[in-house]
């Protein structure tokens, strides 16, 4: 395996210093790392891949600044929270983020997630309902409407980067080489048209590539695909998307980019009849996969109109 010349980061090259203080919470026997700012009602956000809690840089202040307790945990394996050897499905992923609610003093919390953070927060809605006050998606399909997308051919072809995820070692070795470059590549390929040619995306893109070099991130990153490729006709994954079966009871807000390659947006849109309570869907023009980079002030806005309500 190729390296850089100065070695590998370690996992402290993500405590990036800003308008935040960065903690280590212990929840369901595991360390986990957040990014924290603000006071007042908790709003948990739940990255995705190929990323960490700094993808939501803009949301953490703009909410703190807007009444809120925000916290952006590093998901297990990823950033410098643990990285142990399993625990990557999502049911225990679920577990982890609820018992962090519990360790931060909470009982519930308005939970947002995007792509993997937005499986999990539907996850969480589902099999944790009593610690999701209320949920905002961004940028993915509730579990069982991706799974039935599946038989459309253009999102199996969106989504082709995750079956060369599920041989053993390779894809680690990939994202942990300087001469090759699939962080980058993937970033280049979902992200929104406008947003690929700023600096702003140059800067997250070498943010990120460094995070998947940290020693068993990559290893962590993959076994999140993994699980949900080899699950599928398993007992765990077969109990896993009955359970998901179960109506969602907390106001959600689903938002998607109208040009998200990962996620097609057909896909995405029948998400709502697992949603047994309040319901809203919010398809914004023009965007791609990276929603709280893209637009950020426009996320932030959402997901602090949508966190404010009360139920009637």
């Amino acid at each position: 395996m190729t390296v850089l010349p100065d070695g590998p980061p370690d996992a402290t090259s993500v405590l990036l210093p800003g308008p935040w203080t960065h903690r280590d919470i212990s929840a369901n026997g595991i360390s986990l790392h957040a990014a924290e700012a603000g006071q007042g009602p908790l709003v948990l956000l739940l990255h995705g891949f190929p990323q960490f809690w700094w993808t939501w840089r803009h949301q953490i202040t703009g909410l703190a600044d807007a009444g809120f307790h925000v916290v952006a945990p590093d998901l297990r394996g990823y950033g410098a929270s643990d990285k142990p050897p399993r625990g990557y499905d999502l049911p225990t992923l679920s577990a982890d983020v609820a018992a962090l609610v519990r360790a931060l003093g909470e009982r519930e919390a308005v939970v947002v997630g995007h792509d993997w953070g937005g499986l999990l927060a539907w996850t969480m809605a589902a099999l944790h309902p009593r610690t999701v006050r209320r949920l905002v998606v961004l940028s993915m399909a509730h579990p069982r409407r991706l799974r039935a997308a599946m038989t459309d051919a253009r999102q199996r072809k969106a989504l082709r980067h995750a079956l060369g995820f599920q041989v053993p070692r390779l894809p680690e070795r990939r994202l942990t080489r300087v001469d090759d470059d699939p962080v980058a590549d993937l970033l280049q390929r979902w992200a929104g048209p406008e947003w690929a040619r700023t600096a702003d995306f140059a800067a997250a893109v070498e943010r990120y590539r460094s995070a998947a070099r940290i020693p068993q991130a990559a290893y962590g990153a993959m076994e999140y695909y993994r699980w949900a490729g080899r699950s599928q006709l398993r007992p765990d994954g077969l109990r896993y998307a009955r359970r998901m079966a179960a109506p969602i009871t907390a106001p959600t807000l689903q938002v998607h980019g109208s040009l998200d390659p990962c996620v097609l947006a057909d896909s995405a849109r029948g998400s709502g009849r697992y949603v047994a309570g309040e319901y809203q869907w919010r398809e914004l023009p023009g965007l791609g996969h990276f929603l709280p980079e893209e637009t950020p002030d426009e996320i932030t806005r959402l997901i602090a109109d949508w966190a404010r309500q009360r139920p009637a």
